[in-house]
């Protein structure tokens, strides 16, 4: 094995997938504890920083496992209010909703108490409802052991192995083992392997020589998952059979990047040796896979995934993807503004003959567009791979999520989507309170900040909904803005506050907050992926003329309770008073 070369590879992998591979790695060292001596530094100081709520709420437990629930119940209760009134940043609200309720119970140790509170009142025994709890959480930090930081290694070795080979790597690839259904048998099987590695680890050397022999096992589940738990072991062991000693030179030739990393405070770590070592070992499993073949053909039905290594020839990537060969023509775009409000809002000014083509040759293209990577072979394959991957997202193009919307049927969509915003509101303000009040600065049933929020989410965004993910955060980042300068420009023309977000977890000067942009955000997703074709197929079924009718209508009755409102404006108990 020749370390330079290996090492000049994984350089050049680092650099062409630069932002993928520090994302993956910190996820790694986060949910799986990968790579964990170089984020050492960083881990220590937030531990320490964290100590004594960690030691507080372990008191709580302490006090639990000791049948002592009126004991846990005092502690916990006294730290909360500790932490309560030594929190003075008003950002980190620690009195008020959701969030900030979930983060006291949890740093205090009262979602202990809470929760064995509840189980007594269901079987009776307070000991035994007590040892439920205690039995509750550690099947919870097993789960997500198993089911998560036991297979992200598998994940990440995946990703890289593709970044190696191809220019992109989807995102999505995170994924990977739920598309192709083997999401459990990887866990089982890295389970088996953790529980042969313990029980090795019990003798004076056999731990040291079993973590190099056991090396390649994530590498081997990441190219075929389909394999059965002894089996990869023992191809793990064959393929390091005279590699041991070998991989551990390799991993020692980055200590002094660990040491690096340490006095710098992880920065280095971060941002440069975590990903690189990550690539070299990648590099490393490539390079011991073609000694096994090399040495004996008989591997070959073990390693089947052709295409994770040297991409497609283009005649074979034209049959897997016959639909490229008619769907890659861009459609001839409208002309003038509708060209403009199409392709950039989704804005339809009318729904003509012409308009109606455009959209489905559009559809077509986008959808093509969403391959197109994987036919011109600059992204890995999915299609050639040994087990069938599940299409993504195949209910939802039912919807047609990429569908264009007409003026009409955005304005009715307005009206339905501010009126389930007041219905929210009222729905919340009455099951808490018991009270029915008519949320809003308005008088009629709308919310229009709800309304508002749903058409530019759907026409500000409509060039990114093919991508979800990034979707999800400028939804959060449109409504957040959209939310501060309404609360901004309403109370600076009329001096009331129609809400206030004082006290909650993450705020920013009580008229946005975290908790609220998560409702908006998986709101606007529903509203953008289901809702608003749901109903834009439903408005369609209406009568031209009667549409523009109930639009014109509600539109009327909107502008005049606006103007009565902007005079006398829709105030009082549980509406701006509401302490």
């Amino acid at each position: 094995m020749k370390r330079k070369e290996i090492k000049q590879k994984a350089k050049k992998v680092m650099k062409r997938h630069y932002g993928l591979l520090i994302v993956i790695c910190l996820l790694s060292a986060l949910l799986a504890g990968n790579l964990s001596s170089t984020f050492s530094t960083v881990q220590t100081s937030n531990e320490s920083a964290s100590l004594p709520s960690q030691l507080s709420a372990n008191e709580v437990l302490q006090n639990l496992i000791e049948e002592d629930l009126d004991a846990g119940k005092v502690v916990a209760h006294q730290i909360q209010q500790e932490e309560i009134q030594s929190n003075s940043s008003a950002v980190f609200g620690r009195t008020n909703g959701v969030m900030a309720a979930l983060v006291n119970s949890i740093s205090s140790g009262s979602i202990y108490v809470t929760l064995t509170a509840g189980i007594h009142t269901i079987i009776g025994s307070e000991n035994l409802s007590i040892w439920c709890m205690v039995f509750l959480v550690m099947a919870f930090f097993f789960l997500a052991w198993f089911f998560i930081q036991n297979i992200f290694a598998v994940i990440v070795q995946r990703m890289i192995l593709e970044a190696r080979t191809y220019k992109y790597v989807a995102h999505d690839r995170f994924l990977f083992l739920s598309r192709v259904r083997k999401w459990r048998h990887v866990a089982w099987v890295r389970f088996v392997e953790y529980v042969y590695g313990s029980l090795w680890s019990l003798t004076i050397i056999g731990g040291f020589i079993k973590h190099y022999s056991y090396y390649m096992i994530p590498f081997i589940l990441a190219e075929n998952p389909t394999l059965k738990a002894n089996e990869t072991i023992r191809l793990s062991r064959m393929m390091m059979k005279g590699h041991k000693w070998e991989c551990c030179k390799l991993e020692l030739s980055f200590l002094g990047w660990d040491m690096l990393s340490v006095l710098t405070l992880g920065l280095t770590g971060i941002f440069y040796s975590a990903p690189y070592k990550a690539c070299a070992m990648a590099e490393y499993y490539v390079y011991v896979r073609q000694c096994s073949l090399e040495a004996d053909l008989s591997y070959q039905k073990f390693f089947k995934d052709t295409y994770l290594y040297r991409p497609a020839i283009p005649s074979l990537l034209q049959q897997a993807y016959p639909e490229g060969i008619r769907m890659h023509q861009k459609p001839k775009s409208l002309g003038g503004i509708r060209g403009f409000l199409v392709n950039w809002f989704g804005i339809l000014l009318k729904n003509g003959k012409e308009e109606r083509e455009y959209e489905r040759a559009n559809h077509r293209f986008l959808q093509y567009a969403s391959l197109k990577r994987e036919i011109e072979g600059l992204q890995y394959p999915t299609r050639l791979f040994h087990i069938p991957e599940t299409e993504k997202r195949s209910r939802l193009a039912l919807l047609d999520p990429l569908r264009d919307y007409n003026i009409w049927s955005l304005i009715l969509m307005f009206f339905i989507f501010s009126g389930i915003g007041w219905f929210w509101e009222v729905s919340l303000h009455l099951i808490t309170d018991g009270v029915f009040v008519n949320r809003g600065a308005l008088y009629g049933p709308w919310l229009p900040i709800y309304g508002s929020g749903g058409l530019l989410i759907l026409t500000l965004l409509k060039r990114f909904r093919t991508k979800p993910a990034l979707t999800f955060v400028l939804i959060l980042v449109v409504c957040g803005i959209l939310e501060y300068t309404t609360s901004y420009v309403m109370e600076m023309n009329t001096g009331l506050k129609w809400w206030d977000y004082t006290g909650y977890f993450l705020n920013v000067n009580g008229r946005i907050c975290a908790e609220g942009l998560l409702v908006f955000g998986i709101g606007g997703m529903a509203f953008i992926y289901v809702l608003a074709p749901v109903f834009d197929g439903w408005i369609q079924k209406i009568r031209p003329l009667v549409l523009k009718a109930i639009c014109s209508l509600l539109l009327f009755v909107f502008i005049c309770d606006s103007v009565y409102a902007h005079f006398v404006p829709n105030a009082g108990e549980g509406i701006t008073d509401y302490e």
